[in-house]
């Protein structure tokens, strides 16, 4: 194809790109690339920049000032190449790094490059290409060389999830391995062989397999997960809504935040003098510092990362403040995380770090008080017999819990593996329930699923929720594939029509997860019929709890304190499901009072 074709492509594929996700960005209106007219390189004269003499290097050549476009969902990335720069290519699981050398990197920091390109980061020596999909020696993106007519020669970034090849021919020896040393990717819970995601052949059979729910339907791959979000934060200490430094104020005014970025996950950090108090106030738009003793110099900046919008620093008349502008609403548990960091050695200034994700959740310990919960009044049994003679049965509301997966099928295997959080989080819910008053069944209790084939084992938890059974909950972790990886993160609850109140439960259940963990809420889904609920005679709600395939989200699916805030917004959901109405005895009482 032409080269001159390709460097135009157009944005046509971020047009009616809506903004409501921050991981969906809307790559702002892109002047033509200067090469809109050059004919294609010939294929037999490609470059080869391991020749080019050092002595040749101009003393002010720089490196950076990319043009890019985008066309769905690939984005190209031009360089100029001065005569003498060399570099390296070090592609990783958060994008491709570039290692510059005989000139002077441009210093830029961007997230508008393109749709396929989450972050743009250059200065002291390299460029780095943050992408929302891994990428490794082949995958994910190409790069050639190319010399123009007018002599120039350019690096041209080829960046997409269905892009392949890598480094060219000429490029190869100055690619490095991927890069896996700068973050390590988590372990999940207990060391397994790599999994091979089952798929029920009787499903795929019947055409069946939109009744599995949908993090079910990813292929589970453990080569090249994305890179969590490190942060030194400690993640069980409330953020600090308050405080100041100590020491004695300097006089010397507040310097521009700086800003690191990750996939999914975005950090300022504010270098406090001594004597500097600051206030944090979350709200509707982002997150605003309200700061004192200290003299600021108006500024402002624009798409920093897809969790950083925009900020502002500015004077007020009791002393300064900054904002920041995120992609989704904070909450004062939700969306953020800061705490204050001791002062670097030789350095009296201390570090505010304000991290930045929606899918940050309360990952702190649960209170004492808040592991009990209140005692669920016993029912009544709803035999014919009892209604007719007036009189029934006082009983222990019975409820299932269904840890989804077990035994040789793992579930979603990413940053955790789904079978062992789904069954953690289920026994935690058993010990929550039982001594308030509730029997609780669980479909399984080890790791082992109730029928090696797919379909038999999802009708076989169905059929637990039996006579005298009040409600069924499915316990799952979801996923999306790598390339989506970063729009995937929260809870979201799903429900079916199989019986009139499993609505209600779903809904119950959904706000009350929200409510203990601060998570971000996906809502409620019932436009698909998944089997282990479909098949199901009482209330059913199917519990979505997070996104292992998510870089943060996987980060609080392996925090007990999360598991153990999860676990009792389930709990006070069915707790709550009882005490209102929404058992399975209360719809057949209903239907007898009607008749």
């Amino acid at each position: 194809m032409l080269l001159s074709f390709l460097l135009i492509c157009g944005n046509g594929g971020a047009q009616g790109v809506t903004r409501t996700d921050p991981f969906l960005r809307q790559m702002p209106t892109q002047t033509s690339p200067t090469l809109r007219a050059l004919p294609a390189v010939p294929r037999t004269a490609p470059s080869t920049p391991s020749s080019v003499n050092l002595a040749a290097t101009p003393q002010n050549a720089t490196f950076g000032n990319p043009r890019s476009s985008s066309s769905g969902d690939q984005t190209r990335i031009v360089f100029d190449l001065s005569p003498g720069v060399t570099y390296t290519l070090v592609p990783s699981a958060a994008g491709l790094t570039l290692g510059i050398q005989g000139a002077r990197v441009v210093p830029m920091l961007t997230a508008s490059l393109g749709s396929s390109v989450s972050g743009y980061r250059a200065g002291s020596g390299q460029v780095t290409v943050n992408t929302p999909f891994p990428l490794s020696s082949t995958a994910g993106w190409q790069a050639s060389e190319a010399t123009l007519a007018s002599g120039n020669r350019v690096l041209i970034l080829d960046v997409g999830s269905a892009v392949t090849g890598g480094a060219s021919e000429s490029l190869r020896a100055l690619t490095r391995p991927p890069s896996t040393a700068s973050v390590a990717a988590p372990a999940p819970l207990s060391a397994a062989p790599t999994p091979v995601q089952p798929t029920s052949t009787a499903l795929a059979r019947s055409g069946s397999l939109n009744q599995l729910p949908p993090g079910d339907l990813v292929k589970s791959s453990v080569e090249a997960p994305l890179a969590p979000a490190s942060s030194s934060l400690d993640s069980a200490r409330p953020s600090a809504l308050t405080g100041r430094v100590s020491g004695q104020p300097l006089g010397v005014p507040l310097s521009a935040p700086r800003f690191s970025t990750a996939p999914g996950f975005t950090r300022v950090v504010l270098d406090l003098p001594p004597g500097t108090s600051y206030r944090i106030e979350p709200h509707a738009l982002g997150v605003r510092i309200h700061l004192s003793n200290i003299r600021v110099r108006p500024q402002n900046a624009q798409d920093l990362s897809p969790e950083l919008r925009s900020w502002r620093l500015e004077p007020t008349p009791t002393g300064s403040q900054l904002d920041l502008v995120t992609g989704l609403p904070t909450t004062p548990g939700s969306g953020w995380r800061a705490q204050v960091l001791a002062p670097m050695p030789g350095n009296l200034q201390a570090q505010l770090a304000i991290d930045l994700s929606p899918a940050l959740a309360n990952l702190t310990p649960l209170p004492a008080a808040e592991r009990r919960l209140a005692a669920v009044p016993p029912s009544r049994a709803t035999s014919g017999a009892a209604l007719l003679a007036l009189s029934a049965a006082v009983i222990r509301p019975r409820v299932v819990l269904d840890p989804g997966h077990g035994g040789q099928d793992p579930g979603a295997v990413a940053s955790v593996m789904e079978k062992e959080v789904t069954l953690a989080v289920a026994l935690r819910v058993r010990d929550l329930l039982r001594p308030a008053g509730v029997d609780v069944v669980l479909t399984r209790s080890t790791d082992q699923a109730l029928d090696p084939v797919k379909s038999k084992d999802l009708e076989a938890r169905a059929q637990l929720a039996g006579s005298g059974t009040q409600l069924f909950v499915s316990i799952h972790v979801n996923a999306l594939e790598p390339q989506k990886a970063l729009r995937g993160y929260g809870i979201e609850t799903w429900w079916n029509p199989n019986h009139p109140l499993s609505d209600n439960l779903a809904s119950l259940l959904q706000r009350r997860l929200i409510e203990t963990t601060g998570s971000f809420s996906r809502g409620l889904k019932s436009n698909q019929p998944l089997a282990v609920l479909k098949n199901n005679r009482v209330p059913a709600a199917l519990v979505e709890i997070g996104y292992t395939s998510h870089p943060v989200d996987g980060l609080n699916l392996q925090n007990n304190n999360y598991l153990d805030r999860v676990a009792l917004g389930i709990a006070q959901g069915i707790r709550n499901a009882l005490t209102s109405g929404t058992g399975a005895e209360n719809a057949l009482q209903n239907a007898g009072n009607s008749r």
